[in-house]
């Protein structure tokens, strides 16, 4: 191996070490964005800020997408960055649809 070899070998080591976490959080954000959610909507009810229809709504709704991103993952285990947007752009909806629902008056 010639010094060129060896440098060019280290440094594509050292840019999939670096890339490895960001694959890593890239892929958890969505589940902790689905955590996260289901904890607010908890507390909603625990709080009686959510009704049980809304909370029930809300669930479906986050189900719906959960299952929209099993439905994305299902080929190769992976998203693509359409999908990602996509998955994300629900979730930003959930989230102000969540917060509506807490603030609008209606309680249990």
């Amino acid at each position: 191996m010639t010094i060129n070899s060896v440098k060019y070998l280290a440094a594509a080591a050292a840019l999939a070490a670096a890339l490895v976490p960001m694959a890593a959080q890239a892929q958890g954000g969505i589940n902790e964005r689905f955590q996260d959610q289901h904890q607010r909507i908890r507390q909603g009810v625990q709080s009686g800020q959510l009704t049980r229809g809304e909370q029930y709504r809300l669930n479906r709704r986050d189900a719906y997408i959960h299952h929209q991103e099993y439905v994305d993952r299902r080929d190769n285990g992976h998203l693509t960055g359409g999908e990602r947007r996509n998955l994300n752009r629900e979730l930003n909806h959930s989230s102000r649809r969540v917060y509506q629902d807490k603030h609008n008056g209606y309680v249990r």
